[in-house]
């Protein structure tokens, strides 16, 4: 229970000020956004020295969507603009497709670096994962972009809360077969 209140708490702090922080708080409703960022940072912020404080480590991902939300969540409230938080998931997706292609270019899956020791798979199959995981990343990307650009906050705060896990799941239940085919789903049986 401790892990998912450490991985989705702050999000519920986000989708629930942006929802009631103005009322909670007796501020205007324009302002609904930037409350949910300071939340979500000092949300975060306390998600991570709990992670730390029972002796976890929170993965490279997110550590670096921290950093990203760190960065233009401060950009949101200094310059009262919503704009930054709101490309914050574009540029993470973005950037987590570009490392992944870096790696396939030199050669190397970083994906398999990342989770090779919990999931056993050939070559080919950690090629074509990583590749499926970078047009994700890119879907993912416009998709907030034509979120963000097209459609109210609250509906992409309501898309990013609620929006992406699904997406993200559907997508991870769609890789299935090759998991299977590339002898992951064996070894994961076997044990």
């Amino acid at each position: 229970m401790a892990k998912f209140f450490e991985d989705f708490g702050p999000l519920l702090v986000f989708f629930i000020l942006n929802a009631r922080g103005p009322q909670l708080l007796g501020r205007p409703e324009s302002e609904g956004l930037l409350i949910a960022t300071g939340g979500f940072m000092a949300a975060l912020a306390a998600s991570l020295v709990f992670t730390y404080t029972r002796g976890g480590k929170p993965n490279n991902m997110t550590l670096a969507s921290a950093g990203f939300v760190f960065v233009f969540g401060g950009l949101t409230l200094f310059l009262q603009d919503e704009t930054f938080i709101k490309i914050k998931p574009t540029l993470v997706y973005v950037l987590f497709a570009a490392i992944l292609a870096v790696g396939l270019a030199r050669g190397q899956s970083y994906l398999q670096m990342l989770m090779g020791q919990a999931l056993r798979m050939d070559a080919a199959g950690w090629v074509v994962l990583t590749r499926r995981w970078i047009y994700f990343f890119i879907f993912l990307a416009a998709l907030n972009e034509v979120m963000w650009r097209n459609f109210s906050t609250d509906a992409w705060v309501n898309f990013k809360v609620f929006g992406i896990l699904p997406l993200t799941l559907a997508f991870m239940a769609l890789q299935m077969p090759l998991l299977k085919k590339h002898g992951a789903l064996d070894e994961l049986g076997s044990e």
